[in-house]
């Protein structure tokens, strides 16, 4: 199989992954329940993972990481720390529904600054103006997870550091896949998967705070064990219960891997594999690819759409074929009404490290011919 949906989860992982959440099953216990052997294992594994994290991201205290199950869970614990009950919060308008699902539930007022696609002093004069509304965060995507636009997240951190409004990042396209610096852009929150970019297993997540934050589950920490309220310190404040080790130990080894290759060159990688989807999707006819002029743009993750055809169709037939892609709206219908692909939405491919250019070209030769097949219908 080719895999090319990798902003779903990246399936292929580096072989170190697997090796250390298994040798955790078989060796760790539970971090903070006891001074034995395992339980100081599982606690060196967590402490390994939360330092290589900082590293990674420029988090200069360590604790302020905490483990989540994914991103979801963080940006529910990031929203519900800052956003009152019909409250204001300005959003991007490509944000995913793991940060408008939580806001409708909590009966948000949501302005949304609607800007075009690949343009980004369009979207810092959109959040300019919103800022106006005076909202009581901001919340907003770093990468759009259908067209693969990277949004000018540090001018947008400008913006509301000046205007003393929190902003929460959702950085689950582009944790490990671009150069984040926590320390630099000085969010209240930022969250990401441990799955995507960092190459870990489902299950985990990190959300790096810069603020106080309410805890969103309660009970089980082994700290402080006399209160009955959630400690008041970080991490143990937002790790209620018994941490997932094992997918730690993997996401730890993610990380590493990730370290190793360095972002910057990762995406490198991605965006010269896009450019040669996106030129590729422009010499096919009735195919229509979502391409920035300037590849600075955008990150490895691309949308298209077929003359004729529904986007699940023609991901129904690379299946057969042995590619995997992603169609529809991809949770983001928010995505899909600023730039106007509701209500189908679009085939999406999204590339990683472990992708090749012969892949791609397969998929190329594969679209052509189920083009070309529609075109004699």
């Amino acid at each position: 199989m080719i895999y090319l949906d990798n902003a779903a989860t990246t399936m292929i992982k580096p072989e170190a992954v697997a090796r250390a959440m298994t040798d955790a099953m078989r060796r760790a216990a539970s971090p903070g329940r006891g001074g034995h052997v395992p339980a100081m294992t599982a606690a060196e594994i967590v402490f390994r993972c939360r330092e290589n994290a900082s590293e990674l991201f420029n988090v200069p205290e360590p604790e302020r990481i905490v483990f989540t199950m994914n991103a979801t869970h963080g940006l529910n614990i990031a929203i519900k720390s800052l956003v009152r009950p019909c409250g204001r919060v300005v959003i991007s308008g490509y944000e995913h529904n793991a940060v408008t699902r939580p806001l409708h539930a909590l009966g948000a007022e949501v302005i949304v600054a609607a800007a075009p696609l690949f343009s980004p002093q369009e979207t810092v004069e959109a959040f300019e103006r919103a800022l106006a509304h005076e909202p009581d965060a901001v919340i907003c995507t770093h990468v759009s997870n259908v067209f693969g636009a990277i949004l000018p997240i540090e001018r947008i951190a400008q913006l509301c550091r000046s205007a003393s409004v929190p902003l929460i990042i959702d950085a689950s396209q582009s944790a490990g896949s671009l150069p984040i610096d926590f320390s630099a852009l000085a969010p209240a929150f930022l969250a990401m998967p441990g799955h995507k970019g960092l190459y870990g297993p489902q299950g985990t997540g990190l959300l790096l705070c810069g603020s106080d934050a309410l805890p969103l589950i309660e009970g089980g920490t082994g700290s402080e064990s006399l209160r009955q309220s959630m400690p008041d310190f970080l991490p143990d404040r937002l790790e209620a219960g018994t941490h997932n080790v094992p997918g730690i130990a993997g996401l730890e080894a993610g990380i590493a891997f990730v370290r190793a290759q360095r972002p910057e060159r990762i995406l490198h990688h991605s965006r010269a594999l896009i450019r040669r989807v996106g030129e590729g999707l422009g010499k096919i006819p009735n195919v229509h690819g979502f391409l920035s002029l300037e590849a600075s743009l955008q990150a490895g993750v691309l949308s298209f759409t077929v003359d004729g055809l529904s986007p699940e169709s023609v991901a129904e037939e690379m299946a057969k074929r042995g590619i995997a892609l992603r169609a529809g709206l991809h949770c983001a219908p928010f995505a899909h009404k600023t730039v106007g692909t509701l209500p189908d939405g679009t085939v999406r491919l999204s590339v990683s490290a472990f992708n090749r250019e012969s892949e791609i070209d397969t998929f190329l030769s594969s679209l052509r011919a189920i083009a070309a097949g529609q075109a004699k219908n």
